[in-house]
């Protein structure tokens, strides 16, 4: 009988918090880059509305990301279901009644 592997353990509070204060201060850093630029009002509002963009994108992409891997999960424990209720159906000593 094979196993299916068990999922992912999710990352432990440490690493959520350095992610969360790393995704902070990255956006700080760039937004406030963006604002003393050394150039018109205009040019200032692109940048920030690129850096708004990227940002909003970076989040639609992790989730996309995390609904497939979910999705394959979730297939996965279904198929392994399936196969595991096969085999422990299957006598191979039964005799055919013919």
């Amino acid at each position: 009988m094979t196993t299916s592997k068990p999922p992912a353990a999710a990352g432990t509070t440490a690493f959520f918090v350095q992610a969360v204060i790393s995704f902070a201060v990255s956006s700080t850093a760039v937004a406030v880059g963006v604002a003393y630029l050394p150039v018109s009002a205009w040019v200032r509002a692109f940048l920030a509305m690129g850096l708004l963009y990227v940002i909003t994108s970076t989040f639609t992409l992790a989730k996309c990301v995390r609904d497939k891997q979910e999705n394959e999960a979730i297939t996965n424990r279904v198929d392994q279901a399936r196969l595991d209720k096969l085999l422990a159906e299957h006598d191979p000593y039964a005799t055919a009644n013919l």
